[in-house]
């Protein structure tokens, strides 16, 4: 959830092709919105794919470490030496 803080709303300058202004317009008609709402909604969409993106990826690296690790192919650490990596690649 966001703080109040972080919902007020900023202006921004955008400059979008012709086409995608008629195309907004249109969405703008027919579903009763603004085009700030369509943008926004767009905004949040793409960036909400992209952290699953990046989690998925985050996961297969995970997941292929740990094979390698199961099957001897790669060094074990303990909890401990991990737990320190993570804290380490979060500074």
């Amino acid at each position: 959830m966001h703080s109040l803080e972080e919902m007020q709303k900023q202006q921004v300058g955008l400059r979008l092709p012709k086409y995608l202004i008629d195309d907004l317009d249109s969405f703008t008609k027919e579903y009763s919105l603004n085009r700030s709402e369509i943008i926004t909604e767009a905004i949040k969409a793409f960036i909400d794919e992209q952290k699953a993106k990046e989690f998925y990826r985050s996961f297969e690296i995970s997941s292929r470490e740990l094979k390698e690790s199961i099957a001897g192919k790669k060094e074990s650490k303990s909890l401990g030496a991990l737990i320190d990596e993570l804290e380490d690649n979060r500074s």
